[in-house]
C-alpha cells in the first residue's frame, strides 16, 4: 500500500499526539509548585517518562511486526490518553489535599511511568509504518514529513497550554491532552488502514535485528548523542538568553518564545520541505554529514553569541542541522534491515533517542551551573564534530543490507 493518503493521516496523528504532549510544557513547573513538589522532584516526572520509553519502545516496535502497525499505534494513543487522564486525576487529588507529600509524588510518578510505557508504542510504529508504505528513494523525505509533524506539535502545543491555563486551572491542559489523544485514537481507528500483510509466526518472522551488523551501531550512537545535544540545548537555552540579555519576567518569556519559535520554524521548514527535495538527490549518509557539520557549528558558535539576534542565528543553525539528522537516520536504519524487522529497528532507535533525552538535561544542567553558561554548547559541539569524523569513515551508503521479504 503506497500513496499520500495514509502518510497524510499519519502526519495528522503524530502532530496531534505531539501537540497533546507539549501542551504540558508550560504547565508542569507552576503545577508542581502548587502541589508542593520541588524542582528536583519535578525533573523526575520527565526522567521516568523517558526511562519507561527507553525500556519499552523496542518491544512495541517488534510487536507491531506480528500484530500489525495499526492496532499498536492506536493502543499507544489510547495509553497516552489514559495515563494523562490518570496524571491529571492524581494532581486533582493533590490540590484537594486527599494526596500529599510522598504518596502524591509516587502516584504522579506511577502515572508518568505508565504514560512512557504505553505511549512509546506510537513513534516506532509510526516510523515502521512509513517504511512499509514508501520506497527507499523517498523514505528520508517521508521521515522528514513526520519530523515536521513533531516540530509543529512542539511549536504550537506550549502556546495552547498557556492559553488553556489562563483562567488559573492548571489541570485543564492535562485533561485537554488526554481527550485529544483519545480523539486521535478514535480517528485512526476509523480511517487509518493497515500497512502490512501480517505473516504467520514462523522462524523467519521471528528474526532478530543484529545491532552489530553494518552501519546500525554507528547510526544508533549518532541518534542518541545528537538527541542528547539537542535536548541539553533546549533545557539550558532559556537561562542562557536571560543571563546574556539580563532580562526576566514577562519580557524574558516573550523573548525566549520568539527565539524558540524561529528555531522551530527553521527545523520544520527543513524537515517538511528541503530534505524532501535533497533526499531524492543525495544518500542518507551525505544528509547526516551535512546535519552534523551545521548543527555542530551552531553549538560551537553559541558561547560567543551574546545578543538576541546572534543567539537566534546560532539556534537556527542548530535547528537546520538537527532537521537533517533525525529523518535521515530513521531512513538509513530502515534500509539496513528486512521488511519484517522495520518495527524492531524503529523501536531500538526510539530507545536510543529516549536515552539521549534522559541524559542530555542532566549533563547540560551540570555544565551550565558548575562550569560556565557556554560549556554545554561547547561540549555538544565537540561531540557532534567527533561524530562527524566517525561517520565520515563509517557511513558509506544506505542501500538495503537485507532483501525485503
Amino acid at each position: 500500500m503506497k500513496g499520500s493518503r495514509p502518510l497524510g493521516l499519519l502526519f495528522l496523528t503524530i502532530f496531534i499526539a505531539m501537540l497533546g504532549l507539549s501542551v504540558l510544557f508550560p504547565v508542569l513547573a507552576p503545577l508542581s509548585k502548587e502541589l508542593g513538589i520541588t524542582t528536583a522532584q519535578t525533573t523526575w516526572l520527565s526522567t521516568v517518562y523517558s526511562l519507561a520509553q527507553f525500556l519499552s519502545a523496542p518491544w512495541w516496535g517488534h510487536l507491531s511486526e506480528t500484530r500489525g502497525r495499526r492496532p499498536i499505534l492506536i493502543l499507544g494513543l489510547i495509553g497516552f490518553a489514559i495515563s494523562f487522564g490518570l496524571f491529571g486525576y492524581m494532581a486533582h487529588l493533590g490540590m484537594e489535599g486527599v494526596l500529599t507529600g510522598t504518596p502524591l509524588l509516587v502516584a504522579l510518578l506511577a502515572a508518568r511511568v505508565a504514560g512512557g510505557l504505553l505511549s512509546s508504542a506510537t513513534l516506532p510504529t509510526a516510523q515502521a509504518y512509513i517504511a512499509d508504505i514508501t520506497p527507499p528513494e523517498k523514505r528520508a523525505g517521508a521521515m522528514g514529513l513526520i519530523g515536521a509533524a513533531f516540530g509543529l506539535g512542539i511549536i504550537f502545543g506550549p502556546a495552547i497550554g498557556g492559553i488553556l491555563s489562563q483562567g488559573g486551572n492548571l489541570l485543564i491542559p492535562i485533561f485537554f491532552s488526554s481527550g485529544l489523544a483519545l480523539i486521535t485514537a478514535l480517528t485512526a481507528l476509523a480511517i487509518l488502514p493497515e500497512s502490512i500483510h501480517l505473516r504467520p509466526k514462523t522462524q523467519d518472522n521471528k528474526a532478530k535485528v543484529s545491532f552489530l551488523r553494518g552501519e546500525i551501531p554507528v547510526l544508533l550512537v549518532v541518534s542518541m548523542l545528537t538527541t542528547l545535544a539537542s535536548v541539553g540545548m533546549e533545557q539550558t537555552i532559556s537561562f542562557y538568553i536571560q543571563d546574556n540579555l539580563k532580562i526576566s519576567g514577562p519580557e524574558a518569556v516573550k523573548t525566549i518564545s520568539i527565539a524558540l519559535f524561529i528555531f522551530g520554524m527553521v527545523a520544520v521548514a527543513v524537515q517538511g520541505g528541503l530534505i524532501r527535495v535533497l533526499a531524492k538527490k543525495m544518500p542518507q549518509s551525505t544528509l547526516i554529514w551535512i546535519g552534523l557539520a551545521v548543527m555542530g557549528a551552531g553549538m560551537l558558535l553559541m558561547p560567543y553569541m551574546h545578543t538576541f539576534w546572534s543567539i537566534t542565528f546560532a539556534l537556527c543553525m542548530i535547528g537546520f542541522g538537527s532537521a537533517f539528522i533525525g529523518p535521515s537516520i530513521s531512513a538509513a536504519l530502515s534500509l539496513q534491515v528486512a521488511a519484517n524487522q522495520q518495527g524492531s529497528i524503529a523501536g531500538v532507535n526510539s530507545s536510543a533517542t529516549a536515552l539521549g533525552r534522559m541524559t542530555g538535561p542532566i549533563i547540560a544542567g551540570y555544565l551550565y551551573q558548575y562550569v560556565s553558561p557556554g560549556s554545554p554548547y561547547l561540549f555538544s559541539g565537540i561531540v557532534l564534530m567527533v561524530l562527524l569524523v566517525v561517520s565520515l569513515g563509517s557511513l558509506k551508503t544506505q542501500k538495503p543490507a537485507v532483501t525485503a521479504h
